[in-house]
């Protein structure tokens, strides 16, 4: 089943989608500064889903920086303190080598694909 709500923000646009009781967070645009509260809010609101388990799709975002970076360290532990995981889907390879350059890919999983998050 699928539940999609979006908001558009400027600079990002976030989409949610629940799939098989896992949200789907789909980022278009940059992470920065700016969008840290929407981005905080998109992550650790949960809706209807009863265990906090998220995949965040960053195919559509070309630039993150350090904002981006403490906003899904904020996420995934309060996932995991809620017996729930986060996990990243599709990043591009600017927004990879960010994570790899943080350590933040062996803390957090990166999948190709939304499928591959979903069931890893």
């Amino acid at each position: 089943m699928s539940d999609t709500h979006g908001a558009a923000r400027p600079g990002l646009s976030i989409d949610r989608t629940t799939v098989d009781g896992v949200r789907v967070v789909a980022l278009r645009g940059e992470i920065d500064q700016t969008v840290k509260n929407e981005l905080t809010e998109a992550l650790l609101s949960y809706g209807s889903v009863t265990m906090p388990r998220t995949v965040v799709d960053l195919s559509g975002v070309a630039f993150m920086d350090s904002s981006g970076i403490n906003v899904l360290i904020g996420a995934h532990q309060a996932m995991s303190d809620a017996q729930g995981w986060l996990r990243i889907a599709g990043a591009q390879t600017s927004v990879v080598r960010v994570l790899e350059l943080v350590g933040l890919d062996q803390v957090i999983g990166c999948h190709p694909t939304i499928e591959q998050a979903l069931t890893a």
